[in-house]
């Protein structure tokens, strides 16, 4: 029996990608979990910022937390709302500084349909890997996150910033033409970024996933709602484990959950 608070799965880009999940004492390989029934129990909860035995209310913080820590800032999910490039703080300047004053890139990426993003260059191909992106190519490199937040908010007049989880789960993904598409952002961006536009060996990232059956009709774990669940893994694609039942369990929207995972 394992036993885990629940962050994100960390992954390896290969092909398939290797997933890996934090446990107590270590971590465990998903992939070789494949076509093995798993057994998990949710126990409590933790919150990832405090570590007091609290309930989450979101992105694996307590609500005190949430509100509280710097890393779950509005700017987070709205780039365009960043500060630190003019010194002014949201709740910690050193903290967003860190953050938000590093090379960013405005990418395209493919999992449902073509979608707009925005994530520091570091991050590459992990926040792809994460969205469930089959394909992904990078559009900008600026050298904050509020210049991506910019050319993010201009390229939504043209194309989504969502997912469609269910279908990318069911591994049904639009069919793009990825010149015609690059063209028509590179049209949509501001002219005062249009220096920072990625010209030199442009490129589209293929990813694979280790999933051994999509399911055809989704339906979500809920923890608090069946803390008790067992079934076969059959893949495990952006966030989510798949199984046979076609339940999907999304790891991330549960961090600081705590469960005890036994594998048959």
């Amino acid at each position: 029996m394992f036993q885990a608070t629940l962050k994100k799965m960390q992954t390896e880009n290969l092909q398939p990608i290797n997933y890996f999940l934090d446990v107590d004492g270590g971590f465990i390989k998903l992939n070789q979990l494949l076509g093995k029934r798993i057994r998990m129990e949710y126990v409590g909860s933790e919150c990832l910022n405090c570590g007091l035995e609290k309930e989450i209310f979101r992105q694996g913080h307590c609500k005190s937390c949430f509100f509280d820590s710097p890393a779950t800032g509005d700017w987070v999910m709205r780039p365009e709302l960043s500060k630190a490039h003019l010194g002014q703080a949201d709740r910690d300047l050193e903290y967003e500084s860190k953050m938000q004053l590093q090379p960013h890139v405005v990418y395209l990426a493919l999992s449902s349909h073509l979608k707009v993003g925005v994530t520091r260059k570091s991050q590459l191909p992990t926040r792809w890997i994460d969205q469930g992106a089959h394909e992904a190519s990078v559009l900008l490199e600026v050298p904050n996150r509020y210049l991506a937040g910019v050319g993010e908010v201009a390229l939504k007049n043209y194309f989504s910033d969502k997912t469609n989880w269910r279908k990318m789960l069911q591994n049904e993904a639009e069919s793009v033409q990825w010149d015609q598409a690059r063209n028509q952002a590179i049209d949509g961006i501001p002219n005062d970024l249009k220096p920072y536009i990625v010209r030199d060996s442009i490129t589209v990232q293929n990813l694979m996933f280790p999933v051994l059956q999509h399911p055809k009709k989704v339906k979500s774990l809920n923890l608090s709602k069946t803390p008790f669940f067992e079934e076969k893994l059959m893949g495990i694609k952006g966030q989510y484990l798949i199984f046979e039942d076609a339940t999907v369990f999304n790891v991330r929207s549960n961090e600081g959950k705590c469960i005890e995972l036994q594998i048959d």
